[in-house]
């Protein structure tokens, strides 16, 4: 069956995402390679499986497709030990064509003889693989292929090749862009694989067959194979987590740590020769491994509420002794940074925003024509040093799975308090769920309300709910 890809908005209601559970290469992460992998620590594999991710593959499926769970949950429970129902190569997975597992997908394309000898051929390559390795591979089946592919390790449990423990942000491999996907450029070399296989995915599974002509690729200029290593931002990098489609007519594009200047050129000229958008606001971000990109700075809530990093506020962050001298010297140390707003019609006069803060009023109030007074909760309550703290654990890295309704990790209490303050409903994932499976609950009557999923491991990776997504359908605003 094929897909409907269709993204117009951050917050109207989640239909169908691609996501990967943890595979074992997070488990193979190193101390001495974490970081050349882009991790800050190792990560306990079994306990983000068995007691954070797998919870998030629940929810998901009780607010997408709620038929692959509902009267389910005690026996997917009771048999958590072999987590069958969450292993694409099993078959009680779950399969679900809302909840869709990346890994899944790629053992489907894999079927095809010519693209399994082919893909075999490309990673080999990029790997640096022998030919012997290449011939073996080429004999293994599918679903083997597919799982050797994203975690490294042979049918014969020999790491041919490093894991790409990054693939569980699957926001990072491409973007839908109302009815088209922006597949990226990886600005660092551990993710190269995950590139070759989601271009593999998209031009060839079956589900996005309709949209072929709809995949975006952003091609290098045919200089700069000439570019000195020093010259990165003329080089077209991209991730996903840089791109936000924040109303049917207005792109949001990062120039960050991983996304460069060039290919936020490249995005704009493209969308608006394509007519996607009327308008494209080009957000740079300071280049540091705090922020990485602007969805670890911002996401939107509802249609009037955001919430955000208070080093970009037009407000200081608070500290708790409040002294003069401290908190101007604080002020003094904060980075900068710079909004353009480019418009289809006068590309060349782009108007320029002061603060992020005026950026999202404006998109609310003009974009979404929000009558009420826009709203920001900020990370760490705004203070000093939680601000900081909980935004390195993702605090502004939330996922709506409809509008007010987010997914935020349990840990970041100063920012679940603000939460609180503005009015919002605080929920733990381990509780709503039994109140979703009796019925004392139900996704349609859930309204402003934070769930709060367990992060003790899953934060250490440095990726929030919003990375861990790849939404392909959200329903218009107006359709709720």
């Amino acid at each position: 069956m094929d897909i409907t890809l269709s993204v117009n908005s951050e917050i109207g209601n989640l239909q169908c995402l691609l996501v990967h559970s943890p595979d074992s290469g997070l488990g193979k992460v190193v101390p001495s390679k974490a970081q050349d992998w882009l991790f800050e620590d190792i990560v306990h594999l079994d306990t983000i499986r068995k007691h954070e991710y797998d919870y998030y593959t629940k929810i998901l499926l009780y607010f997408l497709d709620p038929e692959k769970i509902r009267g389910r949950l005690e026996a997917i429970d009771a048999a958590a030990a072999n987590r069958n129902f969450y292993k694409p190569d099993s078959p009680e997975f779950h399969a679900s064509d809302k909840v869709i597992e990346l890994q899944w997908l790629l053992a489907e394309v894999l079927e095809d003889k010519e693209i399994h000898s082919k893909l075999v051929a490309s990673v080999c390559a990029i790997e640096g693989c022998t030919y012997q390795v290449q011939n073996r591979l080429q004999n293994y089946p599918s679903a083997e292929l597919a799982k050797t592919f994203i975690s490294g390790t042979s049918l014969e449990k020999e790491l041919l090749f490093a894991p790409i423990p990054n693939f569980i942000f699957t926001r990072d491999i491409g973007i839908t862009i109302k009815d088209h996907v922006l597949l990226n450029k990886p600005a660092k070399k551990a993710r190269t694989r995950e590139a070759l296989l989601a271009k593999y995915i998209f031009f060839h599974h079956p589900f996005f067959a309709a949209y072929r002509e709809n995949i975006i690729e952003l091609a290098d200029s045919n200089h700069s194979f000439l570019m000195p290593k020093e010259d990165d931002d003329r080089k077209i990098t991209l991730e996903g987590g840089d791109i936000m489609v924040v109303s049917d007519h207005h792109l949001l594009v990062g120039v960050s740590e991983r996304t460069s200047s060039e290919a936020a050129v490249s995005i704009t000229n493209t969308v608006f020769k394509k007519g996607l958008f009327e308008k494209v606001s080009i957000i740079k971000i300071p280049k540091k491994r705090d922020y990485m990109h602007i969805d670890t700075v911002f996401t939107q809530v509802k249609r009037d509420v955001w919430v955000m990093l208070g080093n970009f506020s037009r407000k200081t962050v608070r500290h708790e002794d409040e002294d003069v001298i401290e908190r101007i010297l604080e002020i003094k140390k904060e980075e900068k940074i710079r909004i353009l707003q480019f418009h289809k019609k006068c590309p060349d006069n782009p108007v320029s925003f002061d603060s992020l803060e005026d950026l999202l009023v404006d998109i609310s109030k003009n974009d979404l024509h929000c009558e009420n007074e826009v709203r920001f909760i900020y990370s760490g309550n705004n203070e000093f040093p939680y601000s900081s703290r909980e935004q390195w654990t993702d605090s502004c890295n939330l996922l709506a799975l409809k509008e007010g309704v987010v997914l935020g990790y349990d840990r970041n209490d100063k920012t679940t308090e603000a939460f609180r303050n503005a009015g919002f409903e605080i929920i733990h994932v381990k509780d709503l769920l039994p109140k979703l499976e009796s019925g004392e609950m139900n996704v349609e009557a859930i309204r402003d309300t934070v769930i709060l999923m367990p992060s003790a491991e899953l934060s250490r990776a440095r990726g929030g709910f919003h990375c861990m997504s790849m939404p392909l359908h959200r329903k218009p605003l107006s359709d709720k």
